[in-house]
């Protein structure tokens, strides 16, 4: 199993532009807990650290594609450095003004979001280019969503450790300080530097005109959702079965199921189209989020929650491949970054409705939203066959495109013969 993964990491400059990667986003991954813990310091209320908190994901929100657009146009380094550095200067300015001047605070947490570098999106828009053969592509794919689970598992830890070392001050410019090398890291590379996207056709919409890319964010909406639901029902169900304690075994079981999937997943090569393979995925991450209703004691609850999470980063990584199938030509990195997106604001929605249906039911009718929100993903995909099985080819850009005159060709297996 490991081989695989081997193989990727010896590829020349593949360690370096995954390692700069997660640690260009760990102000992203550890925002929601670093800025509640730095409210909580200056005194601020819980109300007013989730409203930042909630200003900072929506701002991410909105920026990650609009920012996707211009690395498409412009290249990964005219965009990339210059947003890592705005987003740090940003949060740095809350660091120092704290909450005092409230429309301050806003102010530069919504900058710190809006201008948060897609490293994620360049990252997947960098393989085919560092890998030369398509199921090396997959597999990185599948690593790449391994990583990201370890990542939001190691951040929260470095958040603690900076704030015992020496503050929740520090802990936010320690962890911006990293997010600016990490990019740096990455835009200094030959293949970050020597990347040009595809040539693309002047449209407002850009990665959003490709029917197949719509279908594929309207299911992963409700992925999200699954996933944002769980770690509000898990909360009343701890309550009940030990406390904070148990809601952190239930949300570790949840990330290393995520990890293992992923693990296994990357490490086969699969046949058969990426959009059928899809549907069978979702279609298991549904089953796998039922058994959470019947609720049992806590040790087989934690089981539970470690299977519910088995076929997320399978589900994630199989995505990524489909986004760069339906990617119109010259729209990549916006296309991942409208994954990115979309997702992000699934669990956001999955987390509010959550809390009213807990509310209303307790933790059973909790366990029960990510199951439905499941199914809906898969009928989402079944009814849709269609327009998934139907990639984007790259025809005959106009001769007005909008970057890259030289038309050089974009590193992606999907526009040539291969796909």
């Amino acid at each position: 199993m490991a081989a695989g993964y081997l193989e990727i990491l010896r590829a020349r400059h593949a360690a370096r532009l995954l390692a700069g990667t997660l640690v260009g986003r760990l102000p992203n991954a550890t925002a929601a807990i670093a800025l509640v813990l730095f409210v909580r310091a200056e005194g601020g209320t819980y109300g007013l650290a989730g409203a930042l908190a909630a200003v900072y994901g929506v701002a991410n929100a909105v920026g990650q594609p609009v920012l996707g657009r211009l690395v498409d146009l412009y290249g990964q380094p005219r965009v990339q450095l210059p947003a890592a550095v705005m987003s740090a200067l940003a949060m740095t300015v809350f660091a120092f003004s704290g909450t005092a001047a409230l429309p301050l605070a806003c102010a530069a947490v919504a900058a710190a979001g809006l201008f948060t570098p897609p490293l994620e999106g360049g990252l997947r828009a960098l393989w085919p280019s560092v890998l030369r053969r398509e199921e090396q592509v997959h597999t990185a794919y599948a690593m790449d969503a391994v990583a990201q689970e370890v990542m939001f598992t190691v951040g929260p830890l470095l958040v603690t450790l900076c704030v015992s070392l020496w503050s929740e001050r520090a802990a936010l410019l320690v962890l911006n300080a990293l997010g600016v090398l990490g990019a740096l890291c990455v835009v200094l590379s030959p293949p970050s530097r020597a990347w040009r996207s595809a040539p693309r056709e002047a449209h407002w919409l850009g990665a959003l005109r490709s029917p197949g890319l719509l279908v594929l964010l309207g299911a992963f909406l409700f992925v999200g959702i699954a996933l944002g639901s769980i770690t509000v029902a898990s909360v009343p169900y701890a309550d009940e079965h030990g406390g904070d304690a148990v809601y952190g075994w239930l949300m570790a079981a949840l990330g290393l199921g995520a990890l293992i999937g992923g693990t296994v997943y990357g490490a086969r090569a699969w046949s058969g189209p990426p959009e059928r393979r899809l549907r069978v995925l979702v279609a298991l991450l549904a089953v796998c989020y039922l058994p959470l209703t019947l609720m049992p004691g806590a040790v087989a609850m934690v089981l539970l929650s470690m299977v519910s999470g088995v076929f997320l980063a399978p589900c994630i990584a199989c995505a990524f491949i489909i986004v760069d199938r339906h990617a119109p030509s010259g729209t990549v990195t916006e296309a991942f970054s409208w994954l990115v997106t979309t997702f992000t604001v699934g669990a956001s929605v999955g987390t509010g409705l959550a809390g009213p249906v807990v509310q209303a039911g307790g933790a059973l009718w909790g366990y029960a939203v990510p199951g439905a929100a499941g199914a809906v993903s898969l009928l989402v995909l079944l009814a849709t066959g269609r327009v998934l099985a139907a990639p984007v080819r790259s025809g005959v850009v106009a001769a007005s495109s909008e970057n890259d005159p030289n038309r050089a060709a974009e590193p992606r297996f999907s526009s040539g013969d291969r796909a």
